[in-house]
């Protein structure tokens, strides 16, 4: 029995970003759908041909999305809200209309679309976080007792190029399970429940037959069926339903049933028993004993383990796999294989030329991933034939690649520790300092401002670059700089925005920006992965103890508040957001790393106050995201979390107004610590939300909060009506003494037509909305 490789996903952007470029062409018509096609057809045929030519017995088809695979699900089940079954002349089409689905389709339930007859625009849906990743999908929403139906045929038609080309295919589907477990459901109340969305799974499960049906007679012999809510604390009922499930879709083509992000070990007594063909465990996240694994499964299924991490850039181990693997060949079939999706790392390391080479040892993106793949099964396969394991050659090098850049600092851990664990004093209660910050700002009723970035035009990308090259000397840099924000200032004045700032021309990214200027930070060159539709980072690479050398913002931020009597916020990223977007270390603990960085952090806000900003906003909005998945292992996570962001924000005056942004989250499962926070403001991404949705900062009385109202992620520009209904809804659930106005987040990827005009109407609405509430 040969060990045989595979990945559960690649990447779908492209090493240079290619499927953004054309998107954002396709989106504003600068190519039409046939050139589009044509650069995702390109860039599956490059991927599977660098999946083969590293030697990994499968390519992986499925995995490509024009927006979001969740999405991709959502549009073959023709699970598509009402609301977007209306073409651009503003007819209604029927949900069974077999012309209703096409590419704009998936792309207008994305980002919001807009009725030429009446100029009306529609609400995109949701955007959530997948599970704890910065990858985001688009929620599927879902009707009490609707029906589903095969609608949009991407994946047979993939599956058809992969088999032409010669490939030997294994493809990807999000199971049923998993799929009603991510979505919601819409206009009832009383069944927005997570058991009210298995009574549509037997009509869900009518389609996966005819799925799985249709595979099968194209010649797929194995089916990954992902099931990652498999890793969460699954209650019976849905536990249950499992075996429903598996029992309709036996029989058709091989399943391996597909988990990651975590352990399984919880749920293995009903896993062994459900009708699949074999199982994929994460043991790079998870902690399940292959021993018990082994003994607990039918001995005929496929157990196959997932050791090289998905997540992360360094070099996987290939002496500890071998010899954790190695008592287990020959006594069942084993597959070796990626954690998870490859999705979550860029795409080739051989990219990278300007990378220090001893460093870039130590590294593995998706392609040099695959190899390790390739490596590890040979080693196996000829422990296989000669039952004995020799690793001399791979694993000796390996193992040179492996040891990380440096050893931990204790001293510096230790100093660290000492100060953030210590008893810091805390600063006076909101009470007390509101009414300090009512005196130093005098702020109107309902403040406007925004969350932090202005758009970034190609001329300021161009000097970034020029400066970082050196084609660009810092006087040069800091005068184009300086007009920039200039500029910013100048629109917002016009505008009539109370609360100001200086549009971060400066800034790649709000993490890779950080990482840039922080002592033991890695950046990359074409490092991409993707976070949501066309938007991309670069995530740096945490290799050393992180500390702070100088100022960061300090400089920009305070020539922007020379330049108005208004108020400059200072705009800096959070210490578990700054952990949560990079690659971090993997020798050391995420609450050690945190601690470093929220030191760094604190430092930058001494500088801040010193330097006379009043108004600091300290971003996190990946606190939700980096929630164990198991609720189980929350509190400690949330106590070093929280106690990190006090730790920064206690060294500041009463009258500093303390600022955070959070994005998408379920703030109901960690609203205790939102609150424990204690900031001034928080603002939220909201607009895709049911205002219902904020009735919990209803209860829990919010020191102050900026719901957004305009939706960042969507081309559609809010009418001054809309904003004002929605400032009408809000006040239902926030006092307006403590309501602030905003956008859901950061303006840097729309344009400045849909922003000037999406402000404009925002000053306007709130302007009346003063009116009649003074």
């Amino acid at each position: 029995m040969l060990v045989l490789s595979h990945i559960l996903g690649f990447p779908r952007i492209g090493l240079r970003r290619e499927l953004k470029q054309a998107l954002e062409k396709y989106w504003s018509r600068k190519i039409n759908k046939s050139e589009l096609f044509s650069v995702g057809r390109e860039l599956r045929i490059r991927h599977w041909r660098q999946q083969r030519d590293s030697g990994i017995d499968f390519v992986s088809v499925g995995d490509f999305a024009w927006y979001d695979h969740v999405l991709n699900t959502s549009l073959m089940l023709d699970n598509i809200p009402d609301r977007f079954r209306v073409n651009h002349s503003g007819h209604e089409r029927k949900r069974n209309s077999s012309n209703c689905v096409d590419v704009d389709t998936l792309f207008h339930v994305a980002r919001g679309a807009t009725v030429n007859i009446s100029e009306k625009s529609i609400i995109a849906s949701e955007m959530k976080k997948w599970f704890n990743t910065n990858y985001h999908y688009i929620v599927p929403e879902f009707i009490y007792g609707q029906t589903f139906r095969l609608a949009w045929m991407q994946l047979f038609d993939e599956v058809d190029e992969a088999l032409s080309l010669g490939h030997k295919v294994k493809v990807i589907l999000l199971g049923p399970m998993s799929y009603l477990w991510l979505g919601k459901m819409r206009n009832n109340t009383s069944h927005n429940t997570s058991h009210s969305r298995l009574s549509l799974l037997p009509e869900l499960l009518l389609i996966y037959r005819q799925i799985l049906k249709m595979l099968s007679e194209k010649g797929v012999i194995w089916v990954q069926i992902d099931e990652p809510i498999l890793v969460l604390e699954l209650s019976e009922r849905w536990c249950e339903a499992f075996f429903d499930a598996y029992r309709a879709m036996h029989g058709f083509t091989k399943l391996l049933l597909t988990t990651y992000f975590g352990s399984i070990h919880h749920h293995m007594n009903f896993i062994s028993n459900l009708l699949v063909d074999g199982l994929h465990v994460d043991l790079v996240s998870g902690n399940d004993d292959l021993n018990v694994l082994h003994a607990g499964l039918p001995e005929d299924w496929v157990l196959s383990v997932g050791v090289i991490n998905g997540r992360n850039i360094w070099r996987a181990n290939l002496s500890f796999w071998c010899n954790r693997l190695f008592p287990f060949l020959g006594k069942r079939v084993i597959w070796v294989g990626s954690s998870c999706s490859l999705l979550h790392v860029p795409v080739d390391l051989d990219a990278e030329i300007l990378l220090d080479s001893s460093l870039k040892k130590k590294f593995a993106f998706a392609i040099q991933k695959c190899n390790e793949l390739r490596g590890l099964c040979n080693i196996l396969n000829n422990a296989v034939v000669s039952n004995d394991l020799c690793t001399d050659n791979i694993v000796s090098e390996n193992r040179l690649n492996i040891n990380l850049a440096t050893a931990v600092k204790k001293e510096h851990k230790k100093h660290v520790d000492e100060q953030i664990n210590s008893d810091y004093l805390s600063r006076s209660n909101y009470t007390y300092r509101m009414q300090c910050q009512r005196s130093r700002f005098n702020l109107p009723l309902c403040p406007v401002t925004t969350i932090g970035s202005f758009p970034q035009t190609a001329k300021i990308r161009s000097a970034r670059l020029n400066f970082r090259i050196g084609n660009l000397d810092q006087e040069s840099y800091d005068i184009i700089m300086k007009q920039y924000i200039k500029d910013i200032i100048l629109a917002q004045e016009e505008l009539g925005l109370d609360v100001f700032v200086h549009g971060e021309p400066e800034r790649n990214d709000m993490v890779e920006y950080f990482g840039e200027h922080l002592n033991g930070f890695l950046l990359t060159h074409n490092g991409w992965i993707q976070s949501y539709g066309s938007r991309c980072v670069k995530p740096p690479i945490i290799f050393d103890d992180v500390t702070r050398s100088g100022p960061i913002t300090v400089k920009w931020i305070t020539y922007a508040q020379s330049l108005t009597n208004k108020p400059v916020k200072g705009i800096l990223t959070g210490p578990v957001t700054i952990l949560c977007w990079s690659f971090p270390r993997e020798d050391v603990t995420q609450e050690v790393l945190v601690s470093q960085i929220a030191s760094a952090i604190r430092d930058e806000v001494c500088d801040l106050e010193k330097c006379g900003i009043g108004i600091i906003q300290i971003d996190e909005p990946a606190l939700r995201e980096g929630l164990p998945l198991k609720k189980s292992c929350w509190k400690n996570y949330l106590a070093w979390a929280v106690r990190s962001f006090k730790f920064i924000t206690s060294v500041v005056s009463d009258d500093v107004q303390v600022h955070t942004h959070m994005c998408y989250a379920e703030f109901d499962d960690i609203i205790d610590s939102i609150v424990a926070m204690d900031v001034d403001v928080l603002s939220i991404e909201s607009s895709r939300m049911s205002v219902k949705s904020l009735e919990i900062l209803k209860k829990y009385r919010y020191n102050a909060i900026g719901p957004g109202v305009y939706d960042i992620h969507s081309p559609n520009v809010p009418s001054k009506e809309v904003i004002l209904n929605r400032l009408e809804e809000l006040i239902e659930y926030i006092e307006i003494t403590r309501l602030w106005v905003n956008p859901d987040c950061g303006l840097k990827t729309r344009s400045w037509i849909e922003i000037k005009q999406s402000l404009f109407n925002i000053v306007g609405a709130v302007r009346e909305f003063r009116v009649k509430n003074q």
